[in-house]
């Protein structure tokens, strides 16, 4: 007889099965989630190179949120000082500061340094064929009752062609234009002449008074020597509405008679900003 207690026989192949756990005995701890954002950031902090990376993404990012700020801000003043001086001169121009200081530091105090203008050298004004190079220094932006602040130093170098010259007397100057039909220069004497068909007029710039004029040296006409108090009158009320009615007490330093034309140095210090009710061009400051 078989054995009703006995074990079955194991197959071949085939292990025997585990002991039933005791359901008293506690259960092995489950692993930890390390996923979480402390684990993380305990084990990038853990590692050196892992701070040096952190510290330098983040310095990157404040420099490149600063380097754009700063763009930013200097485009916008480029922008606004350009269309002041493109108001005044009625000529295009371009405007830049200096890369030092940084201009974030300059428009925080305001307290401006270090600026360059150029303008397009079509004219100033009436007077065609003129082009202007300024310097600007120590401008401070403080407004009160009766300026938009101040600038310590403004330096315009001015060229003018003798071609503009022609141009601009032949528009400006009754009778005396009509009969210009070209403009030459003799640096050595420091004259430029005023030539017609029918004669010519000589001419020396100088300063006088803060502007500029013409002093007329001869007049010929027809063979003939004319008396230069023909002529004087016109060349100077030509040449004071074109250089002596320019903003904050700008006013001609010298004059020089080159190859090409005239070239002229203007200058203030210590002026006042007008505001925007003395003068619109200023309104954008």
């Amino acid at each position: 007889m078989t054995d009703p207690w006995a074990r079955p026989p194991q197959q071949p192949g085939t292990a025997p099965g585990p002991f039933p756990q005791d359901p008293s005995q506690p259960s092995a701890p489950a692993p930890q989630d390390d996923s979480s954002l402390p684990a993380k950031l305990k084990r990038i902090f853990s590692d050196p190179v892992s701070v040096v990376l952190v510290v330098v993404i983040v310095l990157a990012l404040v420099f490149a949120g600063l380097l754009g700020t700063e763009l930013y801000a200097r485009n916008r003043a480029d922008t606004v000082v350009a269309g002041t001086i493109e108001c005044v001169v009625q000529d295009d121009a371009t405007a830049s500061f200096g890369v030092m200081p940084p201009f974030l530091l300059q428009h925080l105090s305001g307290h401006y340094d270090n600026i360059r203008i150029e303008t397009a050298g079509n004219q100033v004004r009436d007077a065609k064929g003129m082009k202007l190079n300024i310097d600007i220094n120590d401008v401070r932006l403080e407004d009160s009752a009766t300026s938009s602040g101040s600038i310590g130093s403004l330096v315009a170098n001015i060229s003018w062609s003798t071609e503009g010259i022609r141009e601009t007397i032949q528009g400006a100057i009754p009778l005396v234009g009509s009969f210009v039909n070209a403009v030459t220069t003799d640096a050595g004497a420091g004259t430029i002449e005023l030539e017609g068909a029918l004669g010519s007029i000589t001419a020396k710039p100088v300063v006088v008074n803060g502007g500029l004029s013409l002093q007329v040296q001869q007049v010929t006409g027809l063979g003939f020597t004319l008396p230069r108090e023909a002529v004087q009158p016109a060349l100077d009320a030509f040449t004071e509405r074109l250089t002596q009615d320019y903003p904050m007490d700008i006013r001609a330093d010298s004059v020089e008679v080159t190859d090409s034309g005239v070239v002229s140095q203007f200058s203030t210090s210590n002026a006042s900003i007008p505001k925007s009710q003395q003068d619109p061009c200023f309104a954008g400051l």
